[in-house]
C-alpha cells in the first residue's frame, strides 16, 4: 500500500490538547476541576511550543531534506499549527467567559481592578505595597532598547501617556509570579469569594509605580514569550557530560521565539513597538489571545469551601491486599509476585521495599534509574540511607530528562555526596527504563529482587498518573534486570535477552514479530486480535504493519492518550482498528500490550510508547507478565476502560481522525470506583 493515511505527531497531540479544552467544556465534570484543565491545556500548550514546533522552525532551515526526513513539509505543518491553534484559542477563550458565569453562579468572583469597591482597593495597594512592588522594576522601551523577555514568564506592555504633550511612551513590566501568587483572596461578604489576579494588582498600582513621571493615562496588556527549548548538548571533547547539559540549559534560557502571544485588544502601535524592540520578524510566531496569558497557574487556583466543585475528596489510594503490612516486602514478593496500579494502589508499598532493603543486613547492592523524582523525594532518602548503612547503591540518572534536566544535576550532586554511585546513561541513548533491582544474599543464595515500572519512581506523579510497577523475584526477569544494569558499566556488550524486551536492541523486531504472528493466524481463520494500552503511537514502520493486520483481519483495539498517527475505520486500511482516548481526572500513562498469539496471549506492560525514539534512541523496558491473576488484572483494566468509553471517545475518521462530541458520559469518578471495587474484590490475600 502506498499513501497511506498518517497524521503527523504534531498534529495528533493538538487534537490530543483539544480532548483536555473538552474536559474544560463538559458540564459532568466539577466546575473548579474545569478551572483546573484549562491550567492542563494551557501548560500542554507551552510544551508544544518548546519542543514539537521549535523543531518545526529548525528543519524548516534544511526544508527539502526535511521533507524526505519527515515525511512532510515542515512549513505545510506550521502553518496548519497556526490554523488549529488559533482555533483553540478562541475556543479557550470562550470557554473561560463560560466558566467565569457559572462561577458567578456559586458566588466565586475574579474581580479585576476596575471592578473592586473602596475597601478592596484599600487592601490590593496595601498588599502591592508590601509583597508585590518591590519585586517589579519597568524596563522603559526606547527605540534601541533590547530587552529579553524571558520564557514561561507573563509581561505587562505599557502604554504611558501624557495628554498634555500628546505623547504616548512604553514600557515592559515583569510579573513576578514566579515569586508572588498569581491569585489574591479579596475582603468579601455573604459567604462569597472575590479573587483578583496578581497581573490585575500591578495594574491598580501602575499610577504608583510610574509617580516620577508626568504621564495621566496608563493601559497595560499582557504578553508572553515562549522560546526554542530544545537542549543542544555540544561536541567539546574536554568537557564532561554534566558540564555540557548545564552549558546547554544555559543556552536554552536565550532560544530563539517560536511564539509571542500577545492582549489582542493591544493599539497596533504597541504591538509594532514590541516587535521591534524584541526582534521578532516572524509574524507567523505572533498570536493574539485574550487579557491574561500563563493559565498554567490556574492548575493551583485557591482552594475554595465548595466541595461539589471538585472531584469527591474520599479517594486516596489503597494497599494492594497481597501486601500484609509490618511485614517483609521482599518474604512477601520472594512468595508471589505483586502488580500494582497506581493511584488506585499506594506507592508507599516501593518506599517501604527501599527502606527495608536500606536496613536489611542481608542485602548488599541496590540498582535503580532514574528519570523525574518528586521535589522532596523519599526515593533519594532511602537510597542515602542505604548507601550510609553500607550498601552498594548504584543509580543511573538521566540528565537530559525533557525540563527535569537541572533538578536531575542536583540529585546527582547529593547522591554522591551521600556515597552513591551515580552514572549518567550511555551517549545517544536516553536510558528511559524503569528499573529497581535489590539483591540479598538468603543462606547460600542469591536473590534478586525487581520493580519494572510503565512511570517514573515519583511520589507526587503515583498519585496523578496511572501507572502499573510489577514487584517480582522471578529469576528469569530479575537475572535480564541485572544484565540491563551490567550493560550500563560494560557498554560494549549487548545482553541476550529472552524474557524482558529491551530497546534500543529488540523492541521494534520484537513488536513486528508479534504483529506477523496475529496475521499468520487471521490469514488461517484462526482468533488474531491485539489489544494496546498505550500513550503515542506513531512510528510508521509499525503504524504500516497495524494497517496490514488490520487488512488481514487481525482485531486491534487501542487505547491511546496522545499522540495517534493511525487513522481507523478507513476502508481498506483500516476497518480492524478501533482506537479511543481517554481525558479523565488521572493522567493515563501506563502501558501495556496483549497478544492473542495463537491462543496462548503475551502480556507486557512497558515503559516505552510506540515512537522512533522509544524504539531506536532509548533504553526502555518491557516486562512479560506470566503469573495468571496479574494478566487477568491487566485484562480487567483494558476491558472496564474500553467498555466505560468507547461508545463517547471513538476516533473519527470522516472527522479527520479528532473526536466527536461527546453525546453521553457516566460521572468521570465512576469509572474509578468501578475499578479499584473490582480489583479489591477480585485480587484475594495469599492462603497462610
Amino acid at each position: 500500500m502506498t499513501n497511506q493515511p498518517f497524521i503527523s505527531k504534531e498534529i495528533s497531540w493538538l487534537l490530543f490538547n483539544a480532548r483536555v479544552l473538552q474536559e474544560a467544556g463538559d458540564p459532568q465534570v466539577p466546575l473548579l476541576e474545569r478551572l483546573k484543565f484549562l491550567g492542563i491545556f494551557s501548560s500542554n500548550l507551552d510544551e508544544f511550543f518548546r519542543v514539537r514546533v521549535a523543531t518545526l522552525h529548525r528543519l524548516l532551515k534544511i526544508r527539502k531534506k526535511a521533507i524526505t526526513l519527515i515525511g512532510q513539509d515542515p512549513k505545510k505543518i506550521l502553518d496548519e499549527i497556526q490554523t488549529m491553534v488559533l482555533k483553540q484559542t478562541n475556543r479557550f477563550e470562550t470557554l473561560y467567559e463560560e466558566l467565569l458565569e457559572l462561577l458567578a453562579a456559586e458566588h466565586i468572583f475574579i474581580r479585576d481592578e476596575s471592578e473592586l469597591s473602596d475597601e478592596q482597593k484599600a487592601f490590593v495597594m496595601e498588599y502591592f505595597h508590601d509583597k508585590v512592588r518591590p519585586f517589579l522594576v519597568p524596563l522603559m522601551l526606547k527605540r534601541k532598547t533590547e530587552p529579553f523577555v524571558k520564557d514561561h514568564l507573563i509581561y505587562l506592555a505599557i502604554t504611558l501617556h501624557n495628554s498634555t504633550k500628546n505623547n504616548t511612551d512604553y514600557a515592559l513590566i515583569q510579573v513576578p509570579a514566579d515569586k508572588v501568587s498569581r491569585f489574591l483572596k479579596l475582603p468579601a461578604t455573604n459567604g462569597t469569594v472575590e479573587i483578583i489576579l496578581l497581573d490585575d494588582i500591578i495594574r491598580l498600582g501602575l499610577v504608583d509605580i510610574f509617580c516620577y513621571f508626568d504621564y495621566d493615562s496608563f493601559n497595560a496588556y499582557t504578553v508572553k514569550m515562549t522560546r526554542d527549548s530544545e537542549l543542544d548538548v555540544d561536541d567539546e571533547l574536554f568537557k564532561t557530560f554534566p558540564q555540557k547539559i548545564q552549558d546547554g540549559l544555559t543556552r536554552r534560557k536565550s532560544g530563539i521565539p517560536v511564539r509571542f502571544l500577545y492582549d489582542r485588544n493591544m493599539p497596533e502601535a504597541c504591538l509594532e513597538q514590541l516587535r521591534k524592540n524584541l526582534d521578532i520578524t516572524n509574524s507567523d510566531t505572533c498570536i493574539p489571545g485574550g487579557r491574561y496569558h500563563n493559565f498554567k497557574d490556574f492548575i493551583g487556583f485557591p482552594k475554595l469551601d465548595r466541595p461539589h466543585a471538585y472531584y469527591p475528596g474520599n479517594f486516596e489510594p489503597q494497599s494492594h491486599p497481597w501486601i500484609e503490612p509490618n511485614a517483609s516486602m521482599m518474604d512477601q514478593i520472594k512468595q508471589r509476585e505483586v502488580l500494582l496500579y497506581f493511584p488506585y494502589h499506594d506507592f508507599s508499598h516501593m518506599i517501604d521495599l527501599l527502606r527495608e532493603a536500606a536496613i536489611d543486613p542481608r542485602v548488599t547492592t541496590i540498582r535503580m534509574t532514574v528519570y523525574r523524582l518528586a521535589k522532596n523525594s523519599q526515593i533519594v532518602n532511602a537510597l542515602v540511607n542505604a548507601a550510609q548503612n553500607g550498601k552498594k547503591v548504584f543509580v543511573v540518572v538521566e540528565l537530559q530528562a525533557r525540563f527535569d534536566e537541572e533538578a536531575n544535576l542536583s540529585w546527582s550532586s547529593l547522591l554522591r555526596e551521600d556515597g552513591v554511585q551515580v552514572v549518567h546513561g550511555l551517549p545517544g541513548l536516553k536510558v528511559h527504563a524503569k528499573l529497581c533491582l535489590i539483591t540479598r544474599h538468603e543462606g547460600n543464595e542469591k536473590v534478586r529482587y525487581a520493580c519494572i515500572g510503565t512511570g517514573n519512581f515519583h511520589e507526587g506523579t503515583a498519585k496523578l498518573y496511572t501507572d502499573h510497577m510489577l514487584m517480582t523475584s522471578n529469576p528469569h526477569l530479575t537475572g535480564e534486570v541485572h544484565k540491563v544494569f551490567e550493560f550500563f558499566t560494560n557498554k560494549y556488550r549487548i545482553p541476550i535477552f529472552r524474557h524482558l524486551v529491551v530497546s534500543p536492541f529488540q523492541t521494534r523486531n520484537k513488536l513486528r514479530r508479534l504483529i506477523n504472528t496475529e496475521i499468520r493466524q487471521a490469514k488461517a481463520g484462526k482468533p488474531a486480535w491485539i489489544d494496546i494500552k498505550i500513550n503515542n503511537l506513531s512510528d510508521q514502520d509499525i503504524a504500516k504493519l497495524l494497517y496490514k493486520a488490520s487488512n488481514a483481519g487481525v482485531k486491534i483495539r487501542i487505547i491511546a492518550r496522545s499522540m495517534f498517527s493511525l487513522m481507523p475505520g478507513i476502508e481498506k486500511y483500516s476497518e480492524n482498528i478501533e482506537a479511543i482516548s481517554i481525558v479523565d481526572r488521572f493522567l493515563e500513562h501506563s502501558r501495556f500490550f496483549i497478544f492473542c498469539n495463537e491462543d496462548n496471549p503475551k502480556y507486557f506492560i512497558s515503559s516505552g510508547d510506540w515512537l522512533p525514539r522509544n524504539f531506536d534512541r532509548r533504553v526502555e523496558v518491557a516486562a512479560p507478565i506470566y503469573d495468571p491473576q496479574l494478566r487477568q488484572q491487566l485484562r480487567d483494566c483494558f476491558e472496564l476502560q474500553w467498555k466505560d468509553n468507547c461508545k463517547a471517545r471513538v476516533w473519527d475518521a470522516k472527522m479527520k481522525n479528532q473526536f466527536r462530541k461527546r453525546t453521553k458520559k457516566q460521572p468521570i469518578i465512576r469509572s474509578q470506583i468501578a475499578l479499584i471495587d473490582h480489583l479489591q474484590n477480585t485480587i484475594h490475600p495469599v492462603d497462610s
